[in-house]
This record gives structure tokens, sequence and C-alpha cells, in this order.
């Protein structure tokens, strides 16, 4: 099965840097095959013939990482079936004339509970915009991400959960390279 493998907080700021054909080696150790990476921020594409969950495949990779390069890094999987509906439910893609480099996914490694998915809705940044969709969180940043409280920290605090986000162009690359 193909999976996409986003990591959160490396080679951010000169800090827990890991090359990328290293990166590209330890899953290779691990077993997976068909390796690939994409730009400095942690994605990978791979495959793996092991019958494990989501979450066992995170938590042997983020030991993995720690065991090899000495600090702890949030891993969070999807499948290439889970990736791509996740493209095909934003709802702000769907707006008419929207400006790609405006939207933004924030992935959550679990699904928040319906207490906090109530809670969160008392936060709103507009012009910016946000709507989370089981373990998704599309994100249309008017102004850009740069300037947007619609951060990953944001999430993780009021959503308990951890997350990192990708924009759209990385979100389509990662795509093509898991369907080719």
């Amino acid at each position: 099965m193909r999976y996409i493998s986003i990591l959160r907080g490396i080679n951010v700021g000169g800090n827990r840097k890991i090359l990328m054909k290293d990166l590209k080696s330890l899953y290779e150790g691990l077993g997976f095959s068909k390796v690939e990476t994409y730009i400095q921020s942690g994605n990978v594409v791979f495959e793996s013939d092991e019958k494990l969950s989501n979450a066992d495949l995170e938590v042997k990779i983020q030991q993995a990482i720690t065991e090899t390069f000495g600090f702890e890094v949030p891993v969070i999987i999807r499948t290439a079936d889970e990736w791509a509906k996740s493209i095909v439910n934003n709802p702000f893609w769907k707006e008419k004339d929207t400006d790609i480099d405006r939207l933004h996914l924030t992935c959550l490694k679990e699904v928040p509970s319906p207490e906090l998915l109530e809670k969160i809705k008392l936060f709103q940044f507009l012009p910016d915009r946000y709507e989370i969709i089981g373990k998704d969180v599309f994100i249309f940043c008017a102004s850009g991400y740069g300037t947007s409280k619609l951060v990953n920290s944001f999430f993780e605090s009021k959503l308990k959960t951890p997350a990192t986000t990708r924009n759209w162009k990385t979100l389509m690359k990662l795509y093509e390279m898991i369907m080719s």
C-alpha cells in the first residue's frame, strides 16, 4: 500500500535537521520500498507490505527517527486514498476564482472530540477561514499563511492533537507522487 508521511518541525530555522537522503535511507532501513522525499520539510511517499495501521506506522517511524537522530518528530501518515479524499473535500478549493496560493491543509494526528470541535468554532480570524472535516483542517489565508493565526500551534492547543500544515501546491505534488 502507498502512504504519505509528513513530519512536523524538521529543518526549520536550522533546528532538528534531517537531510532528505538520510530520511530516505531510514525509511528503506525500516523495510519500506519506493521511498521518495519531497522538499526539505519532511514529506515522504513510500510503500509498505506490512499490515499496520496508520497509527502503528507513525509510532514505528517516530521511534526510528528518535533513535537515529536523537530528537522526537511527530509523524502523521495518510494513505493514498485518504490523501485523495482530502483534496476532494476541500471546501475552499471548490469556490470560484480561489487563489491556490492561499490554500493550506493542516493534517491532524487524530479526529478531535465533538466537544473540542464545538469549542473551536468560537475562534474566528476573518478574513482567514477554516473548516474541519475528520482529521483535516482546510485553511484559506487571505493574506498568506505567514500572517495568519491559523497555524499548527493554534489547532494543536484547541484540538489537543499534533498537527502539521502543507500548502496546496505541496499537497498536489505529493498527490502526483503517491499516484504514480
